[in-house]
């Protein structure tokens, strides 16, 4: 699931460490990474790298919230309390107290509210209005019913964090120095929104639309590191947090030829294969040459993987899960 694979990724830890046990985080929940923990970003910026993450945080967020008012603290907040936090005032415990020294995107997945973009410590736009998106065109359940900005469209959030993510990689690309940009992008997860121009693409269902759009949005990001001239020397993983979820009607498209799953059984939240086995790309033409690699690798080992590429030691009392594969990708 959301929450505990990217506490991994951050942390170099197990979810199961913390005292989320089982199910995800909210839009709305309290920060999830202990204070003082390490995280990949706080260890890459200690070493000169400017950080940022543009995209799905879903790790929790320090809320300010209203007098005597209270939020799930371990699970999604319910729906009398969408309305219990002061949007007007910064919240605390976010990416840039985490080692990051930009912050722009959205709060956990794009069903889950403030539907509002975010940036570094506070909202752009107070959510002054109460909307919901269909998570599927035709599908039996909305997103959650929620504060939201006015003019703000889920449509709107991939290509605008694309652009945001072009922006930050042109600016550090001029600045010179190396950089590390986590894009936790919110697709292809439900609500399932392409834009217009992506609509119909497939030939299978609109979820499959949404997947090629997050292809090409990544197209585009490859492009602007080759238009800055720093594909080269860049690493570019391309990965998932888990397998893929009903929602995007997986018998319809297999009843069409494809097997979202790849043979596997299972899909997302499952223990089987399509829900825990996803695809792990990566991209570093002057280090890494193409290949296929059957070593087995989990996301919580980016950290001990990013320590032993740039030649320093993990902290002792960091990333005790963390194993380097990095000889396998060399």
């Amino acid at each position: 699931l959301c929450t505990p694979t990217r506490y991994g990724v951050m942390t170099g830890r197990y979810a199961w460490r913390t005292r989320l046990q089982s199910g995800v985080g909210g839009g709305l929940s309290p920060r999830l990474i202990e204070p003082g923990r390490a995280t990949v970003a706080s260890f890459l910026q200690g070493r000169g790298y400017r950080t940022a993450v543009i995209g799905k945080w879903h790790l929790g967020l320090n809320w300010e919230r209203l007098p005597g008012k209270a939020i799930t603290e371990l699970g999604v907040e319910a729906p009398d309390q969408v309305w219990n936090v002061d949007y007007a005032k910064p919240f605390g415990g976010g990416p840039t107290t985490l080692g990051f020294d930009r912050f722009f995107g959205i709060s956990a997945s794009l069903d889950m509210v403030p539907y509002t973009y975010l940036e570094n410590d506070r909202v752009v736009a107070l959510p002054t209005e109460e909307r919901t998106w269909p998570m599927h065109p035709g599908y039996v359940f909305d997103c959650r019913v929620g504060p939201a900005a006015p003019g703000f469209e889920v449509a709107d959030v991939l290509p605008e964090l694309t652009r945001q993510a072009e922006a930050f990689i042109t600016e550090e690309s001029r600045r010179g120095g190396p950089f590390f940009l986590y894009l936790p992008l919110p697709s292809p997860h439900t609500p399932l929104a392409p834009t217009a121009e992506w609509e119909g693409r497939s030939g299978l269902n609109l979820y499959a639309d949404f997947v090629m759009q997050t292809d090409a949005a990544i197209g585009q990001l490859l492009a602007a590191l080759e238009r800055n001239g720093v594909a080269d020397n860049t690493l570019v993983i391309v990965t998932s947090d888990n397998g893929c979820a009903p929602q995007a009607r997986i018998h319809d498209l297999k009843a069409k030829g494809h097997d979202v799953s790849g043979g596997l059984r299972g899909h997302k939240a499952d223990l089987y294969d399509g829900g825990v086995r996803v695809p792990f790309l990566a991209r570093w033409p002057e280090r890494a040459r193409p290949a296929v690699s059957g070593q087995l690798v989990c996301l919580t080992d980016l950290f001990a993987t990013v320590a032993d590429l740039v030649g320093a030691d993990v902290p002792a009392d960091a990333a005790e899960d963390s194993f380097s594969f990095a000889p396998a990708l060399l």
